[in-house]
């Protein structure tokens, strides 16, 4: 992909290819828009951009990161669909970071979920003005004519304007406000709802797309770094003269230090640069550093897991409410309790962080593959020492992203670069080699989830317990903070759907030993498996089918309010009006992918299917995998995903999600565990951190309900069902409960 430059017209116009006379619609977001006139507006910004050249191509920005979800088709194709495009003469261009397109962040499942209205108006208005354009034409009332097909058609008599004539004409006109303009009906949709060519397939399958790590600069230096091997160890002293005498090798530079908490910035570390990236490694290989290995060096993963099994035990501090749980005499022949665990994770994407940056006095220029480039740019510029008036003097071009899930959210990879290139005064590349990836990065928090209730007589239960301790990501930027948040409690915890009279969510305290940070569906991770896993118990423990089970617990249609048990409920910053908790739509997920996988038909001996479900992110996702355990291995038969997102845009990156949700779900259930001891990860590569190889995959089906509800994520939802339904499965086929995660702990996988 090719850099862009200045977001001025001019230059957007250069790099869409567009020529003279075009039309062009600037949007702010929050909405605004204003054509610009080509004869006028040479140096003007433009912000979210829908453009017309001459030759009749559009072409579209995309204001977000794309990491393989397909963001960089399904926003273009919104826009197309209600402009009435021809995506065949749609060209898409990537925006840089600016404050002027919104929020850029692409995390939490919220690209399409949280702007689709807003992004169906960009088109919606530029159609607007192509059909007042056509209409003046003709003379005839906008009524009379519609846009669709890269034309505008006169009703009456056939006749039709192309988008490329109509161009110029339409770039004159003053466009509605975003509250007047006329969204398509459903039923009216073009692209929306269909299969369409993904952009930079073909350069992604041809080797030809550019990625961060692919970024080449004249006279620039690669960049590798020694971290501490704890996290809040500082550099004492370091011995370069050996790794200074490998050819290539230019420079060694010890990273500034920071004090915990550290936020998203770099921890300590000294840096080789060098003229070639053989030469960056074998120079650090030949560092030798002396460490103050800090407070954290007697921490153990192993042992702060227990600390926190010991604490979910216990009472804890209320966080949702309803009904009367503490003078309650539980019945013990018909109560379950259980605790739950999670090691910490590691986001392991494929192509491993990478950054690339020029520093001078007048601006500074980036290069990363980064899912917050907004955030990444404010950071650097607190890096630099800029006021907020001089964000502009930050230039960051984003590039695709080989696999993130949450890991390129942060910016600690983009400012070393920074701190490198402003020592060196030179482009320098900072690269992350698998190891520095799976030893040094941010990982999902381990965490203890417990649960306790009673079987009601009508196959339900009652007076209902849950309670978890995680260290949380806020940890990040306060060191005081112990507690997951309401926010965070809303993901799988706070959010319990259940027809429950009596009913106490609780929280308890946990420290912190490593860097917690966003893992693809973060805390829905560890509460989806507790509560999957729980569901199915209580299933057994009744002598009922986990699906009615969970029909039981949902119980009558109805829209669920959490704030009701005296909890702050965000519902993911959606409406809860348009978003709402249905309980109707969770059964009948529920019945669809039991009737799809038949999970209830017999089976050989040694093999089981197991279920589960979550709401997250705005969608309903249930599961079901069959396994087979024979001589203490589990071989995973048949896996499949049922989706109710709403609206679905492209209905292939839908399925492909789920699919990678699937064998994501794989590798964090099986095998899927970093292990800290004397505060140093234990593992360094995939052959320690594995993650799901080809063979251990099975048949994967993906079943999507087409529904005309308001969209709700797809990046994440996948993961959480996946993992209980998986352990719910080997239960079934040998009696082997699985509540502490990997399963390879307990059986060959």
């Amino acid at each position: 992909m090719t850099a862009i430059e200045n977001v001025s017209r001019r230059n957007f116009i250069k790099a869409a290819g567009i020529t003279s006379g075009g039309f062009i619609l600037g949007i702010n977001l929050p909405l605004s828009a204003k054509t610009l006139d080509p004869a006028k507006a040479a140096a003007s910004t433009l912000n979210f951009f829908v453009s017309i050249a001459n030759d009749g191509i559009v072409s579209i920005v995309c204001h977000r990161s794309e990491m393989g979800q397909g963001i960089r088709t399904s926003v273009p194709q919104i826009i197309a669909d209600e402009l009435g495009a021809n995506w065949d003469k749609v060209n898409v261009v990537q925006a840089k970071a600016d404050a002027k397109y919104g929020s850029q962040g692409t995390a939490g499942s919220a690209s399409i979920r949280s702007h689709f209205t807003t992004i169906r108006q960009m088109g919606a208005i530029a159609r607007d003005m192509l059909e007042q354009a056509a209409a003046s034409i003709w003379q005839v009332d906008k009524s009379a004519v519609k846009a669709g097909n890269h034309v505008v058609t006169h009703s009456a008599t056939g006749q039709q304007i192309s988008f490329a004539e109509l161009a110029p004409h339409a770039a004159k006109l003053t466009p509605l406000d975003a509250k007047n303009v006329t969204l398509k009906n459903t039923t009216d949709f073009s692209l929306i709802g269909k299969d369409v060519s993904l952009t930079d397939l073909n350069e992604i399958v041809a080797g030809q797309a550019t990625y961060a790590q692919d970024i080449q600069l004249p006279n620039m230096l690669i960049a590798t770094i020694v971290r501490p091997p704890v996290v809040g160890g500082k550099v004492l002293s370091f011995d370069a003269s050996q790794a200074k005498k490998i050819k290539g090798v230019v420079d060694v530079i010890a990273l500034k230090p920071r004090s915990i908490p550290v936020a998203t910035n770099p921890l300590s570390g000294v840096a080789v640069l060098a003229t070639n990236t053989w030469a960056a490694l074998e120079g650090r290989k030949k560092l030798t550093v002396e460490w103050d290995l800090g407070a954290n060096s007697t921490h153990s993963s192993e042992s702060h897991k227990q600390a926190l099994v010991k604490k979910v035990n216990q009472q804890g501090s209320v966080a949702a409410h309803k009904g009367d749980i503490y003078t309650h005499q539980y019945q013990s022949e018909n109560t379950l309790e259980a605790t739950y665990t999670v090691p910490y994770n590691n986001h392991s994407p494929m192509e491993t962080p990478a950054a690339t940056a020029i520093v001078t006095d007048e601006k500074c220029t980036i290069w990363a593959g980064t899912q917050n480039p907004q955030w990444a740019q404010g950071i650097v510029a607190t890096e630099l020492g800029y006021s907020q008036e001089e964000h502009h003097k930050i230039e960051l071009n984003i590039t695709l992203m080989g696999g993130a899930f949450g890991r390129k959210s942060k910016a600690d990879f983009i400012v070393e670069a920074v701190e490198l290139a402003k020592a060196t005064k030179r482009p320098v590349k900072v690269i992350w080699s698998r190891e520095d990836d799976i030893q040094h990065g941010y990982y999902q928090s381990i965490a203890a989830n417990y649960h306790k209730a009673e079987l009601t007589a009508n196959g339900s239960a009652d007076f209902w317990i849950s309670r978890v301790a995680y260290p949380p990501i806020g940890w990040l930027w306060n060191a005081d903070l112990k507690s997951p948040q309401p926010n965070d409690l809303a993901l799988g915890f706070g959010d319990i759907p259940f027809a429950l009279n009596n009913l106490s969510l609780e929280t308890q305290e946990s420290e912190s030993y490593v860097r917690p940070g966003w893992l693809r569906s973060v805390a829905c991770i560890n509460n989806g498996f507790a509560l999957g896993s729980f569901v199915d118990e209580l299933a057994v423990k009744a002598n009922l089918s986990t699906r009615q089970m969970w029909l039981n617990l949902l119980g009558d249609d109805r829209h669920v309010n959490p704030s009701e048990n005296n909890y702050e409920y965000n519902n993911y910053n959606l409406a809860m009006t348009e978003h709402p908790l249905d309980t109707k739509r969770m059964k009948s997920l529920i019945n669809l992918i039991c009737d799809k996988a038949e999970v209830e038909k017999p089976l050989p001996k040694n093999q089981g299917w197991g279920i589960s479900f979550l709401r997250s992110f705005g969608s309903f996702v249930a599961a079901a995998t069959k396994v087979e355990v024979t001589n203490n291995k589990v071989t995973v038969l048949a896996m499949h995903t049922a989706i109710d997102c709403g609206i679905v845009v492209t209905p292939d990156r839908v399925t492909a999600q789920m699919e990678g949700a699937m064998i994501m779900g794989l590798s964090i259930a099986l095998m899927g565990e970093i292990s800290v001891k004397d505060g140093v990860v234990e593992q360094s590569n995939f052959h320690d951190a594995p993650v799901t190889r080809i063979h251990q995959v099975p048949e994967l089906y993906v079943h999507i309900v087409q529904s005309d509800a308001p969209p709700g994520g797809v990046g994440e939802p996948g993961v959480p069902p996946i993992i209980p339904s998986i352990t719910n499965a080997i239960y079934h086929a040998s009696n082997i409960r699985i509540r502490d995660l990997p399963v390879n702990k307990v059986l060959t996988v």
